[in-house]
């Protein structure tokens, strides 16, 4: 079901941005294999999180698979090494890495700091897309699909997601669409994903990769990195 969603968003000339547990690759052939396939293919890859809980040492109000919502620069920095090591082991290297997306959408300044002295060009958050070479932020919501409950309230949900794109296209200078890989093989969510998708395309969107959001290095000659 992933080869067909993925198939779909190509066929709409959409590029695709794969949001990977470095763990679950690493643990499986099979999974790595395909990423390395997509991205070779010319698909985005951003780290998402590594996979290990966070031991809490006091009550907290954030969701808690906001894995990186409250660590400091050197907790975070030991994680993302540890992500893109198990990233390498897995046969990709952190040149093949476009960037990273913390799980629960939420990522704090230590987080960022610690990003911004890997090796990894951009964070995506919920509301926003940091380049963390030139320090550039470019706002844009996400708009997951799914979530489960019930089917009716997932299909309330859905179309609900649904009039809000409709509504937010044109107010928007930059406009995420996002789908799990547990929802993307469920029908209903899956079809109200490309829905988003062709009413954003209908409305004179033009589809963008992560990567293109981020400006690309030069050296002192002027020339690309």
């Amino acid at each position: 079901m992933l080869t067909e969603i993925t198939a779909e968003l190509r066929a709409r000339s959409t590029p695709v941005a794969l949001f990977v547990r470095p763990r679950g690759v690493a643990a499986s052939p099979v999974l790595a294999d395909w990423v390395r396939s997509r991205v070779h293919s010319g698909d985005d890859l951003l780290i998402h999180g590594y996979g290990d809980p966070i031991p809490q040492q006091r009550p907290v109000l954030r969701s808690s698979r906001a894995e990186f919502a409250g660590l400091s620069e050197h907790e975070a920095g030991l994680r993302i090494s540890a992500a893109t090591s198990a990233m390498a082991q897995a046969g990709i290297p952190a040149r093949e890495v476009t960037g990273f997306a913390p799980p629960g959408w939420m990522v704090s300044d230590g987080t960022l700091t610690a990003l911004r002295k890997s090796r990894l060009a951009l964070c995506a958050d919920g509301g926003r897309v940091h380049d963390l070479r030139t320090g550039t932020v470019h706002r844009g919501r996400v708009f997951p699909f799914g979530g489960g409950g019930s089917e009716r309230a997932e299909a309330l949900r859905c179309f609900a997601l649904l009039l809000t794109v409709a509504r937010m296209v044109n107010r928007v200078e930059l406009l995420r669409l996002h789908i799990d890989a547990t929802q993307a093989v469920r029908p209903g969510p899956r079809q109200a994903f490309l829905d988003a998708v062709d009413i954003a395309l209908e409305a004179g969107a033009v589809p963008q990769a992560y990567r293109q959001l981020v400006a690309r290095k030069t050296d002192r000659s002027g020339k690309a990195a």
